[in-house]
């Protein structure tokens, strides 16, 4: 750890921290920082029991905390701007701590189990509107080094777009397993296939990428080539986006990600039920996919605004 922390509690406490301690470390293999991090977390919880208590806290003391001791610990923190990630850290370390007195039979205060850890404020994804989405797909050739690979980024970037594919998923696609067929078979999340309708667009300017590439892809071999003739790498696709928005003037959450969660909103816009949009996007839950309806609710209250009609 980086510096010794104490602890306001009873000798034969502090002994035992130690020993949770090296037991992180040395059984459950805690990283440094994360050991040292718990280690302080307990440390808040201590400081706060001698001023909830009045006194340093023994193991009898640790045995009969309540419900409303916990809570009490939980609100102190939030009072202090403690964000809810860190606070729910800390009360992952109590009901660390906590076990481990019970796993040793040196006491059990099961009241700290009924805790539930702050939820934490829930992150929309972030969807460009049409015109952006068409703008990024128009200007996408214009960074790369050569004519192939430039034909070889639109078909990538519009296959995200055009299927709401994962970026993982359009780079682990091989040749022959878009054909003459109307939909593309995806093997998503957990190898659970999904059928995705195949636009003719992105047929399109997938041949057109086929057709310039020097390489020779025969069927089973990846379909998105690096530089070198190997599987083209996430990382060359982020790089192109990161021109992109820069060349545009776009926000820096657009990332590969973004065109799915464009795909699932736009589709959404136009009506399509979410039911549908959960099995073209391969969510296992539908809870998943509920997100988009609030994107929807979201962009709607921005045009309303520019409108003048949200007072």
């Amino acid at each position: 750890m980086k510096k010794e922390i104490t602890y306001q509690a009873t000798d034969e406490v502090i002994k035992t921290i130690h020993q949770w301690q090296s037991w992180l470390q040395n059984e459950r293999r805690y990283s440094l920082h994360t050991l040292d991090a718990y280690s302080r977390d307990l440390a808040a919880f201590f400081n706060f029991l001698v001023e909830y208590l009045g006194n340093k806290p023994s193991f009898n003391d640790l045995a009969k905390l309540d419900v409303r001791a916990f809570r009490s610990f939980l609100s102190s923190q939030a009072s202090r701007y403690i964000d809810k990630s860190s606070i729910g850290r800390e009360l992952s370390t109590l009901r660390n701590f906590f076990k481990y007195l019970s796993r040793n039979n040196i006491l059990d205060n099961t009241a700290i189990s009924v805790i539930s850890s702050p939820r934490r404020p829930k992150i929309l994804p972030r969807a460009l509107d049409v015109d952006e989405t068409f703008n990024v797909l128009d200007v996408a050739a214009n960074f790369a080094k050569n004519e192939w690979q430039g034909l070889r980024d639109t078909a990538i970037l519009t296959i995200l777009y055009g299927c709401g594919l994962r970026i993982s998923e359009a780079l682990s696609l091989n040749a022959g397993d878009i054909n003459h067929s109307n939909f593309l078979k995806i093997k998503g999340k957990g190898n659970k296939e999904r059928l995705v309708p195949l636009l003719p667009v992105v047929v399109e300017k997938i041949n057109a990428y086929l057709k310039a590439c020097p390489y020779d892809i025969k069927n089973g071999e990846p379909l998105f080539l690096g530089a070198r003739g190997e599987r083209l790498s996430p990382r060359i696709v982020q790089r192109t986006l990161e021109k992109v928005r820069a060349y545009l003037g776009l926000s820096d959450t657009l990332t590969p990600h973004a065109l799915r969660h464009s795909f699932a909103t736009h589709l959404l816009a136009e009506g399509t039920d979410l039911r549908s949009i959960q099995e073209l996007l391969g969510h296992a839950s539908l809870h998943t996919t509920q997100r988009y309806t609030d994107v929807q609710i979201e962009t709607l209250q921005k045009e309303y605004n520019k409108a003048g009609l949200l007072k």
